[in-house]
């Protein structure tokens, strides 16, 4: 019975940071998890085919991965770069099966106050990829993210503004990713939610504590220990139609720190208390 209530858990990489591929994927069978978001670093560290290998063999989905993005740059060079990168991330995403190519927007060039113009590249760096991503089968997913990150990470700060881009290309190309921690605040946020209906691409929950760390990146918490209604939340995303897996997304040094097997025995059980019961 919690194996079928846990059919949509799904685990992201970075939560169990000090675990390698082949002990993220274990402690998510351990788990009953049927599903995995992988992160592109420690699938390099043992090869794409390698990782592709040990996915297939322990019949876990790949939710996402993680990630593309950092379309920002505005010297040439940077922008073919970044252009580049985000074709091998698209390539990797093939190779691994996964369900969506999660795209960090980036943030501000050194020295560059032109918000508005970092947003442009946003899009046309998008532009740009989709016809390739669509080859490959790979429909990219545009993270808004909480705007204590426009400068550094992620000059779209809304699900609004990620639906504005997305909404120029075909859903099935081009979606949006709607994460708790980036989105409890934003007011309207469960109408932008009903607006997205067939674009989200990914559900990604982790809660907002307080006081923040002095490293903003890893403020995010275990659900139920902030401030994030996630009954409401999720009922909004379920109402909306979406039916693909919830992903638990947590950077937290606290975390980080404890023994990864009890890490995502606790998510799994925070899960069922204040997530499934809403979908």
């Amino acid at each position: 019975m919690t194996g079928d209530r846990l059919s949509r858990l799904s685990l992201n990489q970075r939560t169990v940071a000090n675990a390698t591929l082949a002990e993220a994927i274990e402690a998510c069978r351990s788990a009953g998890l049927t599903s995995i978001g992988v992160w592109r670093e420690p699938v390099a560290e043992v090869g794409l085919d390698r990782a592709a290998e040990l996915i297939k063999e322990s019949g876990l989905r790949v939710s996402s991965l993680c990630r593309g993005g950092f379309f920002t740059a505005s010297a040439p060079e940077a922008v073919e770069q970044a252009h580049l990168d985000n074709r091998a991330a698209i390539d990797e995403a093939a190779r691994l099966g996964a369900a969506t190519l999660c795209l960090v927007p980036g943030g501000l060039p050194a020295g560059d106050r032109d918000l508005a113009g970092a947003r442009a590249r946003v899009v046309e760096a998008i532009e740009r990829l989709v016809p390739y991503a669509s080859e490959r089968g790979v429909r990219l997913g545009i993270e808004p993210m909480n705007p204590i990150y426009a400068a550094d990470r992620g000059v779209i700060s809304t699900l609004g503004q990620a639906l504005d881009i997305a909404d120029r290309f075909p859903a099935e190309h081009v979606g949006v990713i709607v994460d708790t921690f980036h989105l409890w605040w934003e007011p309207g946020v469960e109408e932008q939610i009903a607006r997205a209906a067939d674009r989200i691409v990914s559900y990604q929950i982790s809660d907002w504590i307080t006081p923040l760390p002095p490293d903003t990146l890893l403020a995010r918490g275990m659900m139920g220990d902030g401030h994030i209604d996630f009954a409401s939340f999720t009922r909004a995303v379920a109402a909306a139609g979406y039916q693909g897996d919830v992903e638990v997304e947590i950077f937290n040094a606290d975390l980080w720190a404890q023994p990864y097997q009890q890490v995502v025995d606790t998510l799994s059980e925070r899960y069922l208390q204040l997530v499934q019961p809403h979908l």
